[in-house]
């Protein structure tokens, strides 16, 4: 299923988490809503890929440690490879190949799917007036700026809080202190690296300090990779570095493969290898630290409604991603007709979310050869 996923997996993380939705609560039943909106929650609180996390998540849940390892191996596989031949082509021709048809088609169809996902992850987490309300301010805020850890983080706290004093014992305010600073914790380290020239080791220790500090979207991402590889160190140039992201965002699976490209680009395939097993390590570290905890935290009432407000919060910021995203995607006739036909046949039919990711890639590619681009 993962490697499935890994393939047709375009979009971004909302895009990716409303696939293995598709997958895992709607199709095969391995976790209910409640579960997933759970384990969605908890890769808001640690730093890393989030949708590879929850990938990890999914698997360790499903299967146990063999299942964390195969999950999250299967998930970035096929993007790790495609990727690699991408910057294998860069590097020989000095450009990238055209995938804009494909992007083109893709795009509206992973709107209807993360729309569909977040109807129904909705209408189980806002359980209450009070998380409507909240997750409609945590949307507001952040759509005016401001940061996606303090909206999870403030929407956490507060309703955990607000359980508080009503006289649960506030037994997880100690774990949720140790939360509240990992942010802090990353901006420390993110500062913390010296200047080094270029060599494998020194390759796989930045993608290592990467994915175990950050936190936030992929323009996080890009603002971290710039500060070092760009600006301190000149590994990179500008226009490399954009490719880079470019190549991210345009194949299938986690933009966390942009460490591919940039290892291939500074050392070819061993430096790709040691950049990629840098950035996605710590990721899984984490889900295994901390998936056991999941379970417990929900059992306490007052945890539990950290997780919801967490919950809430992050379906308030996956339907800002996506409201944005369809602004930039939804721009004409064929595209608002692709986005229909794809919720039509989601809503009436339950076709795989897959076949319609594959067919909308072909589709973009006829109308956008049928225009002549």
């Amino acid at each position: 299923m993962f490697l499935k996923l890994g393939t047709t997996s375009f979009g971004g993380p909302a895009a990716h988490m409303a696939l293995m939705e598709d997958e895992v609560v709607r199709r095969r039943r391995w976790l209910s809503r409640e579960e997933f909106l759970d384990l969605l929650g908890a890769t808001q609180l640690i730093p890393g890929p989030n949708s590879t996390e929850l990938a990890i998540y999914i698997g360790q849940r499903r299967a146990g440690w063999a299942g964390l390892v195969v999950a999250g191996v299967c998930f970035m596989l096929r993007g790790v490879l495609i990727v690699m031949v991408i910057a294998w082509a860069y590097v020989r021709f000095g450009s990238l190949p055209r995938l804009q048809g494909v992007l083109y088609g893709v795009k509206p169809i992973i709107i209807a799917v993360v729309a569909q996902a977040l109807w129904g992850l909705g209408r189980t987490a806002v359980k209450t007036p009070l998380l409507a309300l909240v997750g409609l301010s945590g949307a507001a805020l952040n759509i005016m700026g401001v940061n996606e850890l303090v909206v999870l983080f403030g929407t956490g706290l507060l309703l955990a809080a607000n359980r508080a004093g009503k006289g649960t014992t506030p037994c997880v305010l100690p774990v949720l202190g140790m939360a509240s600073g990992l942010p802090l914790a990353a901006g420390v380290a993110a500062g913390a690296v010296a200047a080094v020239p270029v060599s494998l080791w020194a390759v796989f220790c930045f993608f290592l300090k990467v994915g175990a500090v950050l936190f936030g979207s992929g323009y996080v991402l890009l603002a971290f990779l710039r500060a070092d590889l760009v600006e301190r160190w000149h590994w990179l140039s500008e226009s490399q570095l954009l490719d880079a992201i470019a190549v991210g965002q345009m194949t299938p699976g986690p933009l966390f493969t942009t460490a591919t490209f940039i290892g291939y680009v500074l050392g070819g395939p061993a430096a790709a290898t040691l950049a990629t097993l840098g950035i996605f390590l710590p990721a899984f570290i984490f889900v295994a630290l901390s998936g056991p905890l999941i379970p417990r935290l929900r059992d306490s009432l007052v945890a539990g409604a950290f997780l919801d407000g967490v919950n809430v919060a992050s379906l308030a910021l996956m339907a800002v991603v996506s409201w944005r995203l369809g602004l930039a995607t939804l721009v004409d006739w064929w595209s608002l007709f692709l986005a229909w036909a794809a919720v039509w046949l989601l809503l009436r039919h339950r076709v795989n979310s897959a076949w319609l990711v594959l067919g909308g890639a072909a589709a973009g590619l006829a109308i956008t050869s049928l225009r002549g681009g």
